[in-house]
């Protein structure tokens, strides 16, 4: 088990951050962690990186326990927090050769120059830090958090601020990684979760609201969005009268999105009822459930 977490609360004084909090990542996945502001995303990633203590549960990375074995954690686990801190006078070999001193890498040039390589920084190697564009700056992130090549990586934030090209590039580089080692991946962006991330966790109010694969989030959730075009117009208040149905919104004049959260197939009852307004169906179409819509239904409230 690469990392396994264990009814972890945090508090920040009255305030809880975290509230038992339970999840095993297993070697070799790639797991989106999901939530919005101030859920307790970043929290949870800087106790499995050593960098603050749980109040309460038990945390293990690789086996080890960060708070009686954090240097056991600390030499199998990568980390690049989301304001990515780096020595903006150094330059990007220097910096690398740096860490890997610290980390007592042997053989540190042949071990820089293959991650240098790896992340696509081979050609900015002796430029200076602060230089860098951002997706640049990313990539000296990522290879300085892979640097001792460890079995764990926690990612927070790895896209933030990129444009598409880069963060599509960075997509493919985490995406590379996550084939030989475990990617714990905090991010906002739900097509990159779903690009990438094997399994998806999303954490709400500091507590765990859903635990699966994404294909499997987005298939199980009972919330359903019918596309449906009549052949005249019709009354909101009307189509609202559709049993099982709970969001009713204008496309255009005569088309619809209808929404219902019930178990049942509601395109049944948009036939009767057109039938008994006199409206011929002219398209119905079911729309497909996106992660962000599960992710909104989620965290709401």
């Amino acid at each position: 088990m690469s990392i396994a977490v264990s009814g972890v609360s945090k508090l920040y004084g009255q305030q809880k951050a975290l509230d038992d909090v339970s999840f095993q990542i297993d070697k070799g996945n790639i797991v989106g962690f999901l939530g919005p502001n101030g859920a307790g995303k970043s929290t949870m990633m800087k106790i499995i990186s050593c960098y603050i203590p749980q109040t309460e549960g038990t945390v293990k990375v690789c086996g080890y326990d960060v708070m009686d074995q954090s240097m056991e954690v600390r030499s199998r686990l990568g980390y690049l927090p989301e304001n990515n801190p780096l020595y903006p006078e150094m330059y990007v070999r220097e910096y690398l050769e740096f860490m890997g001193g610290i980390h007592k890498i042997p053989s540190i040039k042949s071990r820089v120059d293959e991650m240098l390589e790896q992340v696509g920084l081979t050609l900015e190697r002796k430029k200076k830090i602060g230089a860098l564009s951002k997706g640049y700056k990313q990539r000296v992130g990522l290879a300085q958090a892979m640097l001792h090549d460890p079995e764990v990586l926690i990612l927070d934030e790895p896209t933030t601020g990129l444009d598409p090209n880069q963060i599509v590039e960075i997509r493919n580089l985490i995406k590379s990684i996550g084939a030989e080692k475990t990617v714990m991946l905090s991010t906002h962006i739900m097509q990159e979760v779903e690009a990438i991330c094997d399994r998806v966790i999303i954490i709400n109010k500091g507590g765990i609201v859903a635990d699966d694969e994404s294909k499997n989030l987005t298939s199980n959730n009972h919330a359903q969005v019918i596309r449906v075009e009549f052949d005249h117009q019709i009354e909101v208040n009307k189509i609202n009268s559709i049993q099982y149905v709970n969001e009713v919104k204008r496309v255009d004049d005569n088309t619809w999105l209808i929404g219902s959260d019930s178990e049942k197939d509601i395109r049944p009852f948009i036939f009767e009822f057109a039938v008994a307004n006199n409206l011929n169906v002219l398209t119905v179409q079911k729309e497909e459930q996106r992660l962000e819509d599960v992710f909104k239904k989620l965290t709401s409230s």
